[in-house]
């Protein structure tokens, strides 16, 4: 068993086509108990990791099992805080998928029991864990960029199109994280546009704009209906630039800005560098994380606050979408 791991037991919660990548992990770290899936393939799929895991269809066998010690939930995000409650209020520390849930209410009311009892609550936010980004990070809290002027990011591909939430939901929870985690602040405004092609009331392209204090821009662009498949991260400063390829791996700084002397704009491009970073699975990092946090009760990076002011930022962007583009406030919780 792996040294972090002792006395930690797992359950896994929906192992399709991103949760089976959890039960991968957490069998690797040597705490994998029990996975629940409603299909019989996905928990054949789970059989081939580790024969020795318990599996069921049942999820309240999860919540009626005292071993388990912490539930990670991979199910369609319109269950996530029916079911992150139920394992918050039977004990049990819960990593969520992202989204946190669906509105901001019931993601608040999350992050008020988590609190109250004690208890880890964390969202998958997996980029935030990703060596690139925390290498980006490094570079501008250093200062190498100069001041920073804006973000934006691209995630865009074909297909894994969905009914249940649309693309703003499913894709650009990623992205919203990484700019508040980089910029370090929630947004002032948030302006998102989007237009549906599939489903009626169910947009597949969203631009979200968000601004932020000292003039700092953050520009998102999502699509499931794309030609080809493109992640990238673009991080615009006075003095350089960086770009992070989530499909090449390439993390690059750019030596260029603009000069501005006696009122003319003078290009200055010097040397493009390939930045090195830990070659390590964001989503180990992540369950590791998850594990850490159960033990020391500390809690963890992207925990159920930050997984909060996501949501804040979605649902002000889907407001925004629906008033079809009118620049909007962050909504906050109408729970007192």
């Amino acid at each position: 068993m792996n040294p972090i791991a002792q006395n930690i037991k797992i359950a896994v919660i929906g192992s399709g086509y991103w949760g089976i990548n959890l039960v991968r992990n957490f069998n690797e770290l040597g705490i994998l108990e029990l996975v629940c899936d409603q299909s019989a393939s996905s928990l054949d799929k789970t059989r081939e990791i580790s024969s020795s895991v318990k599996t069921t269809s049942n999820y309240k066998d999860v919540l009626n099992d005292k071993n388990i010690n912490g539930v990670v939930i991979a199910t369609p995000a319109i269950t996530h805080h029916k079911l992150a409650l139920e394992f918050l209020q039977a004990g049990k520390d819960v990593l969520v998928e992202k989204p946190l849930s669906l509105n901001i209410d019931d993601g608040y009311s999350l992050v008020k029991y988590a609190n109250e009892h004690n208890r880890i609550l964390m969202v998958g936010h997996v980029l935030e864990y990703h060596p690139a980004i925390i290498k980006i990070q490094q570079i501008i809290s250093k200062g190498d960029i100069g001041d920073l002027h804006y973000v934006y990011s691209n995630r865009l591909n074909f297909g894994r199109v969905r009914k249940e939430e649309n693309i703003l939901w499913s894709f650009a929870p990623h992205d919203i994280a990484i700019m508040l985690r980089i910029i370090g602040e929630m947004p002032i405004s948030v302006s998102a546009t989007g237009a549906e092609y599939l489903t009626p009331s169910v947009p597949d392209v969203t631009l979200t704009n968000l601004s932020f204090k000292n003039k700092i821009k953050g520009h998102i662009h999502v699509s499931w209906l794309h030609p080809f498949k493109e992640h990238r991260l673009v991080v615009i400063g006075s003095q350089k630039m960086i770009t992070f390829d989530d499909v090449s791996k390439n993390l690059s700084l750019y030596d260029q800005h603009i000069q501005i002397k006696n009122n003319s704009l003078t290009p200055i491009s010097g040397n493009v560098s390939d930045i090195s970073y830990q070659n390590k699975e964001p989503l180990k990092i992540e369950c590791e994380a998850f594990v850490e946090a159960i033990k020391t009760r500390k809690k963890p990076l992207t925990d159920g606050e930050s997984g909060l002011k996501v949501i804040q930022v979605l649902a002000t962007a889907q407001n925004s979408v629906t008033k079809h583009g009118v620049p909007m406030k962050i909504q906050e919780p109408e729970i007192v």
